[in-house]
């Protein structure tokens, strides 16, 4: 299942910049979250679903399990790209996402993030929302 999905997957290139870097210009393991947000924001925008839209269909969603598995460091001024693709999206919106070093050409991280659906006055909502399901499809 996840290969198919990647056909589908958004991309987006990037490059590490000085500031998301330590000492050793090796990019800081928390940074790559922000990374992966980068690539999941590009991926709901291409479904029409950026935060204005879900929250003019009365809804929200929120982060609830990120799992990052790193593989290959990003160093900086490294240029890499970031895959995000749907994997599952009935009960929870489950994101998949690879950053692959394009300088070495190396995967550098794999993992998911899953993301739980909000009413707009902030209750959990135990499915994904039938309005949302047919953007996301």
């Amino acid at each position: 299942m996840r290969a198919a999905r990647r056909v589908a997957a958004v991309d987006v290139e990037l490059e590490v910049a000085f500031h998301d870097v330590d000492s050793l210009r090796v990019v800081w393991h928390g940074h790559y979250l922000k990374f992966v947000e980068i690539g999941r924001t590009a991926l709901m925008r291409s479904r029409g679903l950026d935060v204005a839209q879900l929250e003019a269909l009365g809804h929200r969603s929120v982060v609830i399990e990120t799992h990052c598995r790193h593989t290959f460091p990003l160093r900086y001024g490294e240029r890499f790209r970031v895959s995000s693709w749907l994997e599952e999206i009935e009960h929870r919106v489950r994101v998949g996402f690879e950053i692959h070093n394009l300088t070495r050409d190396r995967r550098s991280a794999i993992g998911h993030t899953i993301l739980a659906s909000l009413d707009a006055d902030g209750a959990l909502l135990l499915a994904t929302p039938e309005d949302l399901l047919a953007l996301l499809r």
